[in-house]
């Protein structure tokens, strides 16, 4: 019905540390769903393309059309947590220097409100979810990823690289949550430990914000 309607689009970013289950968590959500109307974008490190480029741009390029659900595995908050904690990335931004300022999270949370207002007016509901691993179970699934031959290509070290700077990061996600979460673009804290309520609790959010829209199918009128 959202894509006979073809009146709302569905975006759902979902943030997270390294081995939250991100994946599974979309995989599994959108097992349902016929994958004609789905569009599932990851977001690594910037190419040297994006950063010559503001950093919305890459994300803006992924949004998705009217009737279908565009899914952001990580998104353009990460340029107010992976850059944040290591500030050394702004660098590369190329940013002009008297624009790199002592407040530019702050003018960071108050365009990506802006972006996501002027989304919600258009018609794209967002929904977004910070999938809440703790740093114990953390340290089980990578181990996880090291004994099992099958989970060996999920295994980073650069992932590991990031557990010392655990604290910064939560530092990090709380301003964000708090700073960003409007009734435009509600921000869902799910606890990640156990997966399968993490996929009950993402699963429900998302039916809800689809019953919220009362789509329907489109009636046409006959020819006499």
């Amino acid at each position: 019905m959202l894509y006979a309607q073809d009146r709302w689009g569905l975006l759902i970013i979902f943030q997270a540390m390294d081995a939250a289950g991100k994946d599974s968590a979309i995989k599994h959500v959108m097992s349902g769903v016929n994958p004609q109307g789905v569009e599932v974008y990851s977001f690594k490190s910037p190419s040297a393309e994006d950063l010559d480029h503001d950093y919305l741009w890459r994300c803006m390029k992924c949004l998705p059309q009217r009737g279908r659900i565009g899914i952001f595995n990580r998104s353009y908050y990460e340029e107010t947590l992976v850059v944040r904690v290591h500030p050394e990335y702004l660098g590369n931004q190329k940013l002009p220097s008297e624009l790199v300022t002592k407040d530019i999270w702050k003018d960071r949370f108050q365009d990506i409100r802006c972006f996501e207002r002027y989304l919600a007016r258009n018609g794209i509901v967002i929904r977004k979810f910070f999938l809440h691993v703790s740093k114990k179970e953390q340290k089980k699934r990578f181990l996880e990823r090291v004994e099992n031959p099958a989970k060996n290509w999920k295994f980073s070290a650069s992932d590991m690289g990031e557990r010392p700077f655990w604290g910064q990061y939560m530092e990090a996600y709380e301003e964000m949550i708090r700073q960003t979460a409007t009734k435009d673009a509600p921000w869902f804290v799910v606890p990640a430990d156990n997966k399968w309520f993490t996929r009950v609790i993402v699963a429900a959010a998302v039916i809800d914000a689809l019953t919220s829209l009362n789509l329907s199918y489109q009636k046409w009128a006959r020819r006499s």
